[in-house]
């Protein structure tokens, strides 16, 4: 019944803590503080819960028990009832320091058990061993686990010998009031006040009593200790989304009519003094494809943070066919934009879970998935693959097949072409691909973005040049703003970079 129990309990936190984090805004991940509650939250989130649970019933049962004793005890003799209870309380009072003592520890350290749990994964992940087996990182990066886990080792050994030691006195203590107490019982039994069997009753009374006294008093610490560290978990459940919802959303337009435009758009990062984008006034027409060019750290992909609404302008605002962005549904806003991170995720998992992620409502569609991976590439993929699109990708589990870079770029472009709606964003969207598959791309990308608005951010200006008009970002604001044709004949910031990539090629 309790593995039942504890199974039940463990799926029920999991799954709140994964709903919670859902709901929470992009910040909350890009913020290390947010790791460390999760850290604090999770640990021995389980088993602390169940320990809650058998906690409350050991207290139960041990204050009955206890209860009946006392009465016998008190009955016989009262103050013999206060010493045994007056020997366990100091113990008690220093157990319940080192409970308190102990979650600070551990909840101090939270970003130190993460930077462990982050080493260990570079020399057992996929993605990491073969630099750390080129570099021979191996030795350095376990000399920095042991030295950060020696760190605070020494202090927990500390720790421990100052409580035991604590522990030692102050059971001495709690024995030599048992034996006091035994000895005025012996000394009634040999003034023939008491016969010899009630001599050897009262003694086991006596017996019972503290050791019930100790457990019922290490129940209640541990039930303290327990609820410390369900805090955290209750602390983790209570954040809340920052970003405001409107109580009464707008209907999405559909198709758009006027496009997206931003107003005086300016934005900085929580946390930090520097303008990540400054006075932005941009309008992408309805059906455009508008590239975005500029340097790393430009603003680039900040801008399409704000467009699918992951986070709210500092100030300004940005309007879809006049409707500022807050006013609609968050979930209605994000399916109707078909977007490829330059970070995309690879889900190990089947080829048409991967793509039928891009719109959940139509997972079990096969043909929209088909027809999805036709328009991205990935449709060769599935051809080639043993069991097609139930191929289950990536090394991480039996029988998975890993595929290359430019492969799984092609599925993520596919899953971008699951969304039907009017706004496509790409992202770095043929870094991956070779000259042929990028060629081919770009063959039927007006196909691909017909009746759609599309946004793309690349470094290739074989991409770029694709584009309607092309923004070019430098430092968070807009410096030009033209066609391919306009930028190069202008002979400014664009025209330069243009230049600098070509002489490659020459």
């Amino acid at each position: 019944a309790e593995h039942t129990i504890n199974a039940q309990l463990s799926f029920y936190i999991a799954t709140q803590m994964m709903q919670k984090s859902v709901e929470l805004d992009l910040q909350y991940f890009e913020d290390p503080t947010f790791y460390d509650s999760l850290q604090n939250a999770r640990r021995q989130a389980e088993f602390r819960a169940m320990a809650l649970v058998t906690g409350v019933f050991a207290i139960v049962q041990q204050t009955v028990t206890l209860s009946s004793f006392l009465v016998l005890v008190i009955r016989f003799q009262p103050w013999i009832a206060l010493v045994l209870f007056g020997a366990t309380i100091p113990a008690f009072i220093a157990q319940g320091r080192y409970s308190r003592l102990f979650f600070r520890l551990l909840t101090r350290r939270a970003p130190e058990f993460r930077q462990l749990r982050y080493l260990e994964e570079l020399v057992t992940s996929d993605k990491t061993i073969k630099e750390v087996r080129l570099f021979g990182l191996g030795k350095s990066i376990i000399d920095r686990y042991t030295t950060t886990f020696m760190q605070y080792f020494h202090e927990d050994v500390a720790i421990a010998r100052r409580q035991s030691l604590l522990g030692t006195v102050w059971g001495l203590i709690s024995t030599a009031s048992f034996y006091v107490s035994y000895g005025w019982i012996v000394w009634i039994a040999l003034s023939g006040n008491l016969t010899l069997g009630g001599l050897t009753f009262y003694t086991a009374i006596l017996r019972q009593s503290q050791t019930t006294f100790q457990g019922l008093f290490n129940s209640v610490n541990w039930l303290f200790e327990n609820g410390l560290f369900m805090t955290q978990l209750l602390d983790f459940m209570a954040l809340q989304p920052i970003m405001p919802q409107t109580k009464n959303p707008i209907a999405m337009p559909n198709p758009l009519v006027e496009g997206i435009t931003f107003h005086d758009v300016s934005f900085k990062y929580p946390g930090r003094d520097e303008w990540t984008l400054r006075h932005i006034d941009l309008h992408i027409k309805a059906g455009e494809t508008l590239a975005l060019v500029g340097l790393n750290g430009a603003g680039k992909t900040t801008l399409v943070k704000l467009i699918t609404r992951l986070y709210d302008p500092t100030e300004g605002k940005i309007t879809i066919d006049g409707i500022d962005l807050r006013d609609f549904d968050q979930d209605e806003l994000h399916k109707r934009i078909g977007v490829i991170f330059q970070d995309f995720v690879r889900y190990q998992m089947t080829l048409k879970d991967n793509i039928g992620f891009g719109n959940v409502e139509r997972m079990d569609d096969i043909e929209r998935i088909t027809h999805a991976a036709e328009d991205g590439g990935a449709a060769e993929i599935a051809a080639q693959l043993a069991n097609g699109y139930d191929t289950t990708l990536g090394r991480q589990f039996m029988d998975g097949r890993e595929l290359s870079g430019g492969q799984w770029q092609k599925i993520a472009l596919s899953r971008a072409f699951m969304r039907d709606g009017g706004i496509l964003i790409l992202d770095e969207p043929t870094a991956a691909l070779d000259a042929q598959h990028e060629h081919e791309i770009f063959q039927h990308f007006r196909e691909l973005t017909q009746d759609r608005t599309a946004i793309l951010i690349s470094h290739r200006f074989s991409t770029v040049r694709m584009a309607d008009r092309i923004a070019v970002l430098s430092d968070g604001a807009i410096v030009e703003l033209g066609s391919h044709a306009q930028l190069l004949a202008n002979k400014q910031r664009y025209a330069e970079l243009f230049e600098m990539q070509a002489s490659g090629y020459r």
